[in-house]
Parts: structure tokens; sequence; C-alpha cells
């Protein structure tokens, strides 16, 4: 009587090994790649509540706060400087800033009509993202300029008795591609 073959062969088990290492290359740049993005979206939110913050300004008084200010995530949740800035914009605490933002830096120019935030981030990929920084400014207007420089504001546009605001993103110049497809393709 033959005896049954027990088990697997050596080549059945180096194509299975072979199988998953494939899969674990593409796998994981992948899954880093999301880890990223993961924490790009932790930046993204810091920004949007001091943009809505800003832009009620704005619609409400012609202008963005004036003046700097500066916020680091070692003050946890007060200003360094310019706290007229955030009160002046409704934050009376500044929100936590998280891990991934280092610095968030606020400028305007002399008359208020444009801003320039900043935000250096940290703590998100070591090699191409952590120590750049993304900035954001508007344009107000249909017709606006270039950002961070004084735009011309239409008293109204084509939502009644309002103005609009557009913004604008800026990257470092090493900023890794994941996070500039991240901000709109910021240049």
């Amino acid at each position: 009587m033959k005896q049954l073959q027990k088990g697997f062969t050596l080549i059945e088990l180096m194509i299975v090994v072979a199988i998953i290492g494939i899969l674990a290359a593409v796998a994981i740049p992948a899954y880093q790649d999301y880890v990223v993005k993961a924490k790009l979206s932790k930046v993204q939110s810091t920004m949007d509540s001091i943009k809505t913050a800003l832009a009620m300004t704005f619609q409400q008084n012609g202008a963005f706060p004036a003046g700097p200010a500066t916020v680091t995530t070692a003050t946890s949740g007060t200003a360094d400087a310019g706290p007229d800035v955030w009160t002046s914009i409704g934050l009376t605490t500044f929100p936590l800033l998280p891990a991934e933002v280092t610095e968030l830096d606020y400028a305007t120019n002399a008359t208020g009509a444009s801003f320039a935030m900043t935000l250096t981030l940290g703590n998100i990929k070591a090699t191409t993202i952590n120590g750049q920084a993304i900035s954001i400014s508007p344009t107000t207007g249909i017709t606006g300029t270039a950002a961070n420089t004084a735009p011309t504001v239409p008293a109204t546009d084509s939502v009644a008795g309002t103005t609009a605001l557009v913004w604008h993103y800026k990257c470092s110049a090493g900023l890794d591609t994941i996070a500039q497809k991240y901000f709109n393709n910021c240049s």
C-alpha cells in the first residue's frame, strides 16, 4: 500500500512566502501614506476653526484683526503673543495645537485687509514633512489679487450682501508630495 503525502513541499511554502512578501511590499507604503494623511487632517482641522473665525470677523468688520500672533505646542492652549488677535475673533482660549503642529504664526498687512497664517509641522514624517511650513492666506472678493497683498474688495458679490474669501495655500519648497496634494497642490 502506498503512503499518502503529508504536509507541504518546500516549493509550495516558498510560493506562499513570496506572495506574502509581494502583498506586504504594496500594502506597507499605502498604509504609511494613510497615516500621514490622517496626521495632516489634524493640521487641517486646526486651520479650519481659525479660518472660520477669521472669515466671520472679516465679514462683520471688513478687515482681519491687525497685528502678529503666535501659538506654540508648548503653551498648551494659550497664545504666546498677540492674545488680542485671538480674543478679537472670539477665541478666549486658543485651541490646543495637535502634536503635528509645533507653531502657528499669524500676521496681517498694515490695513488688516489680508493676513498670512503659517503652521510649522512636526511629528508627521521625519524626513520630508517635519519642520516644514504651510501658509494660508485669503484673497477677498471676486476680483482679488495674489495672496498676501491688499485685495480689491467689491461691495458685494453674487451672494447678496456678502464678500467672498478664497483661501490660498503656500508650502515650503521641500514639502512631501503627499502633503502638497493634501493642501490643494500648494505651491
